[in-house]
Formats: C-alpha cells, sequence, structure tokens
C-alpha cells in the first residue's frame, strides 16, 4: 500500500483543519492507520490511530476531544478532522500504516508504511 497525505496548511488558533491519507495500490482493510506528528527539533509522536476492520479508534492525550479520526472505505481514506487547533499542534504530520498490535499502537517503528508528511502551521 501505498500512503498520500493531504489537507495541511496555515490556520490561526482555534481553527480546524482536516487531513487526509488516501490508500493506493492497495487497501487499508488488515491494517492499522495511524497519524503520527513531528516538530521541529522533537521525536515523531503519535497522535491518533484506527483499526480498519474493526473501527476502533486510539488518541493521544493531547489531542482527546479536539481531534477525531475516521474512514471511509469507499475511499480508502482516512481522515484526520482537527478542531479547536493550538500553536502547540505545529508540526509537520504522517499518515502510516502497518499490522500493528494494540500494545504497539502508539510507537512508530510498529507501521511500516509511511506516507509524506503534511505541514500544519497554527499561529497564535
Amino acid at each position: 500500500v501505498q500512503l498520500q497525505a493531504s489537507g495541511g496548511g496555515l490556520v490561526q488558533a482555534g481553527d480546524s483543519l482536516r487531513l487526509s491519507c488516501a490508500a493506493s495500490r492497495s487497501t487499508f482493510s488488515s491494517y492499522t492507520v495511524g497519524w503520527f506528528r513531528q516538530a521541529p527539533g522533537k521525536e515523531r509522536e503519535f497522535v491518533a490511530a484506527v483499526r480498519w476492520s474493526a473501527g476502533n479508534t486510539y488518541y493521544a492525550d493531547s489531542v482527546k476531544g479536539r481531534f477525531t479520526i475516521s474512514r471511509d472505505s469507499a475511499k480508502n481514506t482516512i481522515y484526520l478532522q482537527m478542531n479547536s487547533l493550538k500553536p502547540e499542534d505545529t508540526a509537520v504530520y504522517y499518515c502510516a500504516a502497518g499490522q500493528v498490535i494494540v500494545t504497539t499502537i502508539r510507537w512508530p517503528s510498529a507501521y511500516h508504511k509511511w506516507g509524506r508528511g503534511t505541514l500544519v502551521t497554527v499561529s497564535s
């Protein structure tokens, strides 16, 4: 599966943004698909994930209640709806896929397919 993330941009604090991650050459059907982000000078961190077949979702504490991950099976695409954005959400956002067990769902190393990132900048 190849991944293509899109939807980043420059927004103000409090605004919303929706990121998309589309799969090509295959489907997400057997995968866990996640969003990670990396701010300048920081390590890549987990944001959210969805187990495609079951629909179970997982969130980092820092985004819980503000971000929503969802999937569209017909379009083979996952979305990250980001509301109430904060300057600390500024980062390059990556989508990733892998056959991930629940205990490692927040580990970047558990995912073996990565898309190119999309930059989200939140101004104060």
